[in-house]
């Protein structure tokens, strides 16, 4: 048996299927003595996902490799993971070319992909340097989006010694959303160096769309005109981390 891991919420993979199939169709999981990883990038190389799942956090992880690579189509999980009742398990088999997902409850489901060859070489992460780190609550950071949504398709964040802004500007009008950490809207803050950068939100709106359901708590980090790194660090242990290039205005 080449792989196989057992997590004890399938909602939780289908969660987190659903944030990483916003940015990629298919992309191979890594796995190793270590974990489950996985770093892709977008199709157009503005966004990049890197997954890290710990082997503490299955509660069961057998492989009689070192590292196994498993290629999937994220649409045609998502729509597996779908079917997950409140309450079961998910198991992963990766056998004979093909990977197995076995939703287990009441009934015992189990479905089976064919594994893809995706190409591509093993990408390293955004040497930069962040001048602003911010922690705030996701879904207060998902208000703040949609606002902005209404007025532009672009967002800027500003970090500056007190507060963060975020600030959007079209002829539809402004809006300013003001965090901070006597407000309690932040709860950390840190400016090396006063910074200004904006983003795509058809981008941040699909990534913080659906991985606030991941995490309660999301960490910000940016400098002038460099990517944005958002970090949501998963309950049971992993992290998913997006890396968003900026949009020169």
């Amino acid at each position: 048996m080449p792989l196989k891991f057992t997590f004890p919420d399938a909602r939780d993979w289908r969660y987190l299927i659903e944030s990483l199939k916003t940015i990629i169709e298919e992309a191979n999981f890594i796995a190793d003595v270590e974990g489950l990883r996985l770093r892709a990038l977008d199709p157009s190389r503005t966004a990049m996902v890197d997954l890290y799942m710990p082997r503490e956090v299955f509660e069961l992880y057998e492989m009689d490799e070192e590292r196994v690579r498993i290629g999937v189509n994220f649409d045609d999980l998502n729509k597996i993971l779908k079917r997950a009742k409140a309450k079961d398990r998910i198991i992963f088999h990766v056998e004979g070319g093909r990977l197995r997902v076995t939703l287990a409850g009441k009934a015992e489901r189990t479905f089976s992909l064919p594994l893809i060859d995706v190409v591509g070489e093993e990408l390293p992460l955004p040497r930069v340097t962040f001048d602003v780190t911010a922690k705030m609550v996701s879904d207060t950071l998902r208000d703040a989006l949609k606002d902005a949504e209404m007025i532009s398709d672009s967002v800027r964040f500003v970090g500056e010694e007190k507060e963060l802004k975020v600030v959007a500007k079209s002829d539809k009008g402004e809006l300013e959303a003001r965090f901070s950490l006597e407000s309690g809207s932040l709860l950390e803050y840190e400016v090396k160096q006063p910074s200004t950068s904006s983003y795509s939100l058809e981008y941040l709106e699909e990534i913080v769309g659906k991985a606030y359901r991941i995490s309660d708590l999301v960490t910000l980090e940016f400098s002038t005109n460099k990517p944005l790194s958002l970090t949501f660090d998963i309950a049971s242990g992993g992290v998913l981390r997006y890396f968003l290039a900026p949009r020169m205005d």
